[in-house]
């Protein structure tokens, strides 16, 4: 069998599923718990401490859900290992949860460890909101996170404010993002594949006015995406067209930040006479994240992007393809469901379609929690950044979930269907640590329900090219906040699409983004810490 190398967030690699019944794991009922080596993470010292109670709250899917106790078999190990009562809330990124935290940080609720993005965690800081983490991470406290996952100078590189008081979850070194289209619906139309932007478009002309699910009705969409309700996402396909492929990008040693590019003028332009032709779901701008797919499943787009390897996977029970095809299944429309062929394509595929990845989201302890939760915390994610704990958030049980012949992992679908995937998916959310490359372990990974269709798909997305990342995590300087930037540049950028319905004044805007917003000052800053890091001179033009 052909291995499948899966370099996945938590979510995207959990969930390898087939039938079975459903079961629940008594605590005592852990196979391997034997095997599992305390000494790394401190917890043999954890459990002859007091029991502590921990809140945690992290970004996990909202479609993932955490079982009862029984059957939470990681909840129980930590819980065990540790002498802890853990308590785990999470919710998908957006601006919900953020609004959630913020409440629970301002009352006498706030979680002892949290996760936000970059630029709330830069707001955070500033305000002293989160913990000092001088004496908690470090390579002493956390030998495994730093031998497996980041770097001392990616952790320096990352600090904001001249402070320590955040550090990056694991992260992959690779991403999978493409775009995927209806094939069937190609089909059933004359088309094949698009190749160019303008293929793509006039693809999203054909689902749109062409009804491509013979329903006689006009009531699909040629592409759709999720702005929840404030942003621009940088999917739209008018950002590639125009040299936009990623948020921050170097250019001939020249700093670019994406979204405020004067580029984004003819971007707009673009974008604008798209939406005008009525082929993008006109609820893109107001959807969540997640609720752009759940369009696709339900048949009502024929192209959405997606970052997760597995995105169209027959396997995959989560999965656009999977999820398609039950939908028609339970409509009573067998022959349609077999007939359905998401397939992935990119325009740019061959010249960039995002750049390299940097560390991402972090995790951060609120300035009220105590120093011994913070401890006590920082072990238990230490030994999830371990083998051991990667593994068990990642795939399960070894011996029930799946079995192992040195660095050969064989996933059992069944038994990661019946305890996983039918108990909410929940590995999803304890996966927020273990979203590495499981190649950094020297892990090969076979799923024995894989098909042809899965392996050439992943063939496919794994030759797309990546640009060159700008090298290394930026902050503004002391004083600033990027988050409040972003807030005024979405602002503008909606202004442009939904009220001036031109972009003519995107010029202005974005002279009032650099001077008013302070973001020449923001972006300079970025641009001299890149010259420090490559020990060359990075610059950054205000003016077009």
């Amino acid at each position: 069998m052909k291995t499948i190398k899966i370099g996945l967030a938590g979510i995207y690699t959990i969930v390898l599923l087939g039938s079975g019944c459903t079961s629940s794991l008594r605590p005592d009922s852990i196979p391997g718990e034997s095997r599992l080596d305390a000494r790394a993470t401190g917890a043999e010292l954890a459990s002859a401490q007091e029991k502590l109670v921990l809140n945690w709250f992290v970004h996990g899917a909202n479609s993932a859900s955490l079982p009862s106790r029984d059957k939470d078999f990681v909840r129980q190990a930590i819980e065990r290992k540790f002498n802890v009562e853990l308590n785990v809330e999470h919710m998908q990124m957006s601006n919900d949860y953020t609004n959630r935290l913020n409440l629970r940080l301002a009352g006498s609720k706030a979680p002892d460890l949290f996760m936000v993005d970059g630029g709330v965690s830069n707001k955070y800081i500033m305000d002293r909101v989160a913990m000092d983490l001088t004496e908690l991470v470090t390579p002493q406290t956390m030998p495994n996170y730093f031998k497996y996952w980041i770097t001392e100078t990616e952790l320096k590189r990352y600090q904001v404010q001249d402070m320590f008081r955040r550090a990056p979850v694991p992260y992959p070194k690779r991403a999978y993002i493409s775009y995927y289209v209806r094939k069937d619906w190609l089909d059933k139309l004359g088309l094949p594949i698009p190749k160019t932007y303008e293929d793509m478009i006039e693809t999203m002309k054909a689902f749109t006015f062409k009804d491509p699910d013979g329903n006689g009705k006009q009531d699909t969409y040629g592409f759709t995406t999720a702005g929840s309700g404030y942003s621009v996402p940088i999917v739209f396909p008018e950002f590639y067209k125009n040299g936009i492929y990623g948020g921050l990008m170097l250019d001939d040693d020249m700093f670019v930040d994406g979204t405020t590019d004067p580029r984004i003028e003819q971007v707009f332009t673009d974008l604008l006479e798209t939406l005008r032709l009525g082929v993008i779901d006109k609820d893109w701008f107001l959807q969540k994240s997640g609720e752009d797919i759940n369009k696709a499943v339900q048949g009502k787009v024929g192209i959405v992007i997606s970052g997760g390897a597995m995105a169209a996977y027959d396997h995959a029970t989560w999965s656009i393809q999977y999820r398609t095809k039950e939908v028609l299944r339970q409509a009573g429309k067998p022959e349609e469901a077999a007939k359905v062929d998401w397939q992935p394509f990119h325009p740019w595929a061959d010249t960039g379609v995002a750049t390299t990845t940097l560390p991402g989201a972090p995790f951060l302890f609120s300035s009220k929690t105590t120093v011994e939760k913070a401890k006590r915390s920082i072990q238990i994610l230490d030994w999830l950044a371990s083998e051991e704990g990667f593994m068990l958030t990642r795939f399960g049980i070894e011996g029930v979930h799946y079995t192992r012949d040195g660095k050969k992992i064989t996933i059992d679908p069944v038994a990661t269907k019946r305890d996983i995937a039918d108990n909410g998916y929940f590995l999803a959310v304890y996966g927020f640590f273990s979203q590495g490359d499981v190649q950094t372990l020297g892990l090969e990974v076979f799923q024995p329900d894989e098909t042809e269709r899965d392996r050439k798909i992943f063939e496919k997305i794994s030759s797309y090219v990546f640009k060159p990342s700008i090298g290394t995590n930026v902050a503004p300087p002391t004083g600033l906040d990027i988050s409040s930037f972003r807030k005024e540049m979405w602002r503008y950028q909606a202004r442009v699409l939904f009220e001036d319905k031109s972009a003519a004044n995107w010029p202005k805007y974005r002279q009032e983004l650099m001077t008013t917003h302070r973001g020449k000052d923001i972006f300079e800053a970025y641009a001299r810490q890149m010259s420090e890091a490559f020990g060359r001179t990075i610059g950054f033009r205000a003016e077009p």
